[in-house]
Formats: C-alpha cells, sequence, structure tokens
C-alpha cells in the first residue's frame, strides 16, 4: 500500500527562511524545490551573498522560501557582516524556518546558527542534508538522535537536496505550519529578483568554479548592459576584482579563463532567460571593494 499525503482544502502562503551555515546545501535546496535555478552552487562555502526569494505556487499553498547566506564566524570585512545580516534578519518576519545541517557533521557554525534561533517564536524544522553522500548509513540515527537533543524542533527530516530525496515530506510538514492566508505573488512568478540581479549572479558562479583558493572571494560583479536587440539578450558585464595581478587571474593565460566563463555563463542564461544571448565581460580593479560600505552598495549589496 502506497503511502499519501492528505492535505486540508484551504489555501495557505507564508514565507519559509532557509538557514545554515556555509556549505550545508541551502541553494541546492531551494533550486530543486523550485525546480528551476535561480540562486548559485559551487563546491566553496559562501557561494550565496544576498537574500533570495524563490517562490512555489501550487493548488492549495504558496511557498514563499528565503534562501540565505551561510551564518560563519570567519571574516570581519563589510562584507562579511553584511553577509551575516541577509541570514540573521531572514528569521525574524518568517512563518517557518528550515534548518539546513550537514548529515553526519555538527560543528561550532553549526551551534552558532542554532544559537541565533534561540527566542524566535516560529516553527523550526531541521533538515538533515545531504544524507546520500553518506558512507555509513547505520551512523544516521544515532546522529539524528543527538540533533534532537540540541533544541525541540518540531520536525527533524533526513534529506537529499541534490537527489530530490524526503523533499515531499518536508513540504508537506512545511504546508502544515504555514498560515491560512492568500496567496501574496502571482502564481507564475518564481523569485523576487530582477534578470539583472539573475544574470551576475550566474556569471559570479562560474568564477567561483573556475577561480582557486581565496580569490573568488575577491570577486563582484556588476551589470552595466542588459537590452534586447532583434530578439537577442545583450549583456554587458564589469567583474571586479580587488587587485591589479587578480586581474591577470581572471583573465588567465591568453584570456582562456575569462572566455571559458563567458561561454559557461551564456549556456545557463540562455536556458534561464529563454533567448538567445550575446555576453560581454569586462574585467577591473576597484581596491578594497570587498571592505567599502559605498562600494558593495553600487555593486548592489545594500543591507
Amino acid at each position: 500500500m502506497t503511502n499519501s499525503v492528505v492535505k486540508e482544502s484551504v489555501f495557505r502562503c507564508g514565507y519559509v527562511a532557509i538557514v545554515g551555515r556555509p556549505n550545508v546545501g541551502k541553494s541546492t535546496l531551494l533550486n530543486r524545490i523550485l525546480g528551476q535555478k535561480i540562486s548559485i552552487t559551487s563546491p566553496k562555502p559562501q557561494t550565496t551573498r544576498h537574500q533570495i526569494i524563490g517562490i512555489k505556487t501550487t493548488d492549495d499553498a504558496q511557498y514563499i522560501y528565503v534562501d540565505t547566506p551561510g551564518l560563519h564566524r570567519r571574516g570581519r570585512s563589510v562584507m562579511n557582516r553584511y553577509m551575516n545580516r541577509a541570514a540573521s534578519g531572514a528569521v525574524k518576519d518568517v512563518d517557518v524556518v528550515v534548518f539546513v545541517v550537514a548529515g553526519g557533521t555538527w560543528n561550532d557554525e553549526d551551534r552558532m546558527v542554532l544559537e541565533r534561533l534561540d527566542g524566535i517564536k516560529v516553527p523550526v524544522i531541521l533538515a538533515v542534508n545531504k544524507t546520500d553522500k553518506l558512507t555509513n548509513k547505520g551512523a544516521l540515527l544515532p546522529h539524528i538522535d543527538f540533533l534532537s537533543q540540541q533544541r525541540a524542533f518540531d520536525h527533524i527530516i533526513p534529506i537529499s537536496a541534490l537527489k530530490g530525496e524526503n523533499l515531499a515530506a518536508m513540504e508537506a510538514e512545511i504546508y502544515r505550519l504555514l498560515p491560512v492566508a492568500d496567496p501574496i505573488y502571482p502564481d507564475d512568478q518564481i523569485t523576487d529578483r530582477s534578470e539583472r540581479f539573475l544574470a551576475a549572479e550566474i556569471i559570479r558562479e562560474k568564477l567561483m568554479r573556475r577561480l582557486n583558493q581565496e580569490l573568488p572571494y575577491s570577486v563582484a560583479v556588476e551589470i552595466e548592459k542588459f537590452t534586447t536587440e532583434k530578439e537577442i539578450l545583450h549583456i554587458g558585464a564589469v567583474i571586479w576584482v580587488e587587485r591589479t595581478e587578480q586581474k591577470g587571474i581572471v583573465v588567465g593565460k591568453g584570456g582562456e579563463r575569462l572566455k571559458a566563463v563567458g561561454r559557461d555563463a551564456r549556456l545557463d542564461m540562455q536556458r534561464l532567460f529563454d533567448s538567445k544571448v550575446f555576453l560581454k565581460l569586462w574585467v577591473k580593479v576597484r581596491e578594497g571593494w570587498s571592505n567599502d560600505a559605498r562600494a558593495l552598495q553600487s555593486m548592489g549589496y545594500d543591507p
């Protein structure tokens, strides 16, 4: 006999914050839930720098997910403080919090996120992610038992965001916790972010994936042109770095790295925007941009 989830015949709508330390799979989870990529991902921690809303509308609910930067202890720059404020602020005005941890691990940054949840009055679901990567599946139940002692969570659900495992069960629990309310957004809208923003994030993702070590964190992307001409989307973007020597690294030998970033980004943009894209990239130096509040604001990092 197949188990099925019976939902109430009422419409529910509310905000769901997805929080956790860096690199636990929050953006992968949002993209999998939506069935579309709106939040960039990479193997490097702190890939997400902004709050990003992803909207999923069904026949009986509108889930408004808020993807957040990973809360972290390291880094004292203005950028790091901006990211932590963006993540902390997400839990203040939501209806449900999904706290994501990586299966089989628990560290000081996980505990720090848990401490930030002290005092909030909305339900908290603990999503134990990356269960597909556990080599010892028998260790999962003791780990969940340990996690259950850290806080009285409303639900603890093991999931794999990458594989899409157990996400229906998680959304069924979220549905029960959302308030009965009319939808806030049109049923065909999937994010509150502009296409210009999404284009900049796609470029930054490709840089994160192709640059080694710490350089990706010294890179920002600013869209200077976004126009449609003869059914072709023309996008011009500046890649900002903090030091002159970094410019050469981003460009690569003979311009090969920059060309590869542009090619990968253009293909993703064509899929997302359903249009042929002509993409032009420039690399420029702006010293100390990540520690300059005014520079950050001009690049779209507005707290």
